[in-house]
């Protein structure tokens, strides 16, 4: 079993359309296929492709990472040959993953396999041929599944997001990502979810954090799960305050270093100045001394100044750049 990684850098850096959502919440994009090699003659070769392939992604996003250094100081290699050097390198791992099925065609964990691969360096469209394939082929795994309803999910139909992620929930019920997954595409998709399961908003909101929870409830210390569930919250009017507080309150209690946890005490502070409890506020952002957070520290207290002396201040709204911005740097 192994998970592929989606490396941010190495897309930059070959400039491949790779197109989050442009939303706090977002598909977990490291969340892609867990590949079940099927015992036979060709899971020694699958398994070194695929090590290779770890091996060649980490290499990679090292280069990127190294090269910007140098460049920064002055020095580093042009885009163009870096570039070249990087697709040189995936070349290799792409070739070997074709050879190998042509080889085997029908080894639906190798679709898989390649299927990430591709996911991972941005062809996105070869790869969702991959994981149709693989999902073909063997109906019964549940990432099959999982990797189609991501596509989806960001290129249409979402309806086919829906019942792709239903179908990985009803082939594997214990796998948190997939609950989470679902939870994004229904929260960000509103009108199709509106539309599909015949609900109003309300109770597409409903659906969506009940999946979150269920998600919660297998991964409970997971800070970025945490978050994305208390960041729906945001987008509900109006804002269902108790449980966002909750859910906050929550999320710092998995944050796992100072970084996260300040973040968490931005959006609490965002939450208590709405509601009115401006002592509390403050002393969120107070414990707030990261440089990081600058900006959105200054913003929230020019709006606790303006909250708590209406007639010389001019209040600003923070919550979209609240929700959109506390991410660790």
């Amino acid at each position: 079993m192994r998970v592929n990684k989606f490396f941010v850098g190495i897309i930059c850096a070959l400039a491949m359309p790779f197109c989050l959502f442009a939303a706090t919440n977002s598909i977990s994009t490291n969340n892609f296929a867990v590949v079940n090699v099927v015992s036979n003659s060709a899971e020694t070769e699958l398994e070194q492709i695929m090590d290779e392939d770890d091996t060649a992604l980490a290499e990679v996003d090292k280069w990127i990472r190294d090269n910007d250094a140098f460049v920064a100081q002055g020095a580093g290699e042009s885009k163009t040959d870096l570039n070249k050097r990087i697709r040189a390198r995936l070349d290799v791992v792409r070739k070997r993953y074709q050879d190998f099925l042509k080889l085997y065609p029908t080894n639906a964990p190798a679709h898989l396999a390649y299927g990430t691969f591709l996911d991972d360096i941005g062809d996105e469209d070869l790869a969702i041929s991959e994981f149709e394939t693989s999902r073909k082929l063997d109906p019964a795994n549940p990432a099959a599944w999982n990797n189609c309803a991501n596509y989806y999910g960001e290129h249409g139909p979402t309806t086919n997001a829906f019942v792709y992620y239903a179908k990985a929930i009803e082939l594997n019920s214990n796998e948190p990502v997939y609950y989470q997954n679902f939870a994004t595409t229904v929260y960000l998709f509103r009108k199709d979810a509106r539309e599909f399961y015949g609900i109003d908003e309300t109770h597409v909101f409903d659906k969506s954090l009940a999946l979150y929870q269920k998600a919660m409830q297998l991964d409970p210390t997971n800070f970025a799960l945490a978050t994305d569930y208390a960041e729906s919250f945001y987008g509900i009017k109006p804002l269902r305050t108790n449980d966002a507080l909750v859910s906050w309150t929550n999320a710092l209690k998995v944050a796992g270093n100072e970084i996260e946890r300040e973040g968490v005490y931005i959006h609490l502070a965002r939450i208590k100045l709405v509601i009115g409890r401006y002592a509390e506020a403050h002393a969120h952002l107070d414990a707030v001394t990261n440089s990081f957070y600058d900006t959105l520290k200054n913003r929230l207290e020019k709006n606790l100044a303006a909250r708590e002396n209406p007639s010389t201040n001019s209040i600003i709204d923070t919550t979209n750049a609240v929700s959109a911005s506390t991410n660790s740097p």
